[in-house]
Formats: structure tokens, sequence, C-alpha cells
């Protein structure tokens, strides 16, 4: 069954992976603060002005955040160990998750959405 909400998805994670989920959740929230939530290709994505700014999923062995922004060398480099692909940040469930890591990508994909 596909999750309707972003609050029926995180209710059929395991409790250890909600609990990552709820907290990327909060930390985009708090980011971005007009943040729309709604699920989107079965997975929760937060929207501003109508438009997708970024999309979380959660997987057996990981969470990914989808898409990467633009990168300047600092964030690119802090990335890299964690990059799935060119466009998605992979956070394997078991170390810590690097959520301040995951904040600076949040903003700097909301910079680029203010830029146009």
């Amino acid at each position: 069954m596909t999750a309707a909400t972003v609050d029926e998805y995180v209710a059929g994670l395991p409790d250890d992976v909600a609990a990552i989920v709820e907290r990327l959740r909060a930390l985009v929230h708090a980011a971005v603060p007009d943040a729309v939530e709604k699920i989107s290709y079965g997975m929760p994505t937060f929207t501003l002005d109508g438009r997708p700014l970024v999309h979380v999923a959660a997987w057996t062995k990981h969470i990914a955040l989808y898409p990467l922004p633009p990168m300047d060398d600092a964030l690119a480099r802090d990335v890299a160990p964690f990059q799935g692909t060119k466009s998605t940040l992979r956070l394997p469930l078991g170390p810590p998750i690097p959520y301040e890591l995951v904040e600076r990508v949040v903003s700097a994909l909301l910079r680029q959405r203010e830029r146009g």
C-alpha cells in the first residue's frame, strides 16, 4: 500500500528509521518554514511555492535525499562520502546521520530556489 500522507509513510517505517525521517522532516521545516508536505513518487516531498524542493526516501540500508543542489567546493567535499548518484545524498543506516550536512544541503537548495 502506498502512503497517502507523510504521516502514513512514517508510520509504516521501523521505529528507528521513523525517528530519523521525523528528525529530517523537522530539519526541513526549520530551514524552510513555508514548506508544504505531500507524497510524490511514493516518498515524502517538501514543496515550496507549489514546486518540489526536496524528496526524502527510506530504503533498506539508507535514507536518501533528492536532489542535490549545485555545491561550492566545501559542500561538495563534505557530501562526497554520502553521494549515491550525481543528485542523491545517501545516508547509511547505522552510522550517525550527519544532520548538520543535511541542513547545509537543504539551505543550499533553498538558496538555489531563491535565485530562480
